[in-house]
């Protein structure tokens, strides 16, 4: 007999594929949000975007990273 209750815990392959395409809108959205200050706020060096996309991308390593732990976790 099979029960017919849906598996609680998504498929690991599934989570490991959407994760690099999180991570492109994590980049992208902080990416845009410093673009935007720097026209808003013009400097010489274009400091905003920089800053926010390293900020974007620490981010999204941090959830990578935290997706992976609990992944193993899970095991």
């Amino acid at each position: 007999m099979s029960s017919n209750k849906p598996d609680k815990n998504p498929n690991k392959w599934l989570v490991l594929i959407s994760l690099p395409i999180q991570m492109g809108i994590v980049i992208f959205a902080f990416s845009w949000f410093g673009g935007w200050l720097d026209e808003k706020y013009p400097n010489d060096n274009g400091l905003y975007k920089k800053i926010t996309t390293l900020l974007g991308v620490f981010l999204s390593l941090y959830y990578v990273i935290r997706q992976v732990n609990n992944l193993d976790k899970k095991k």
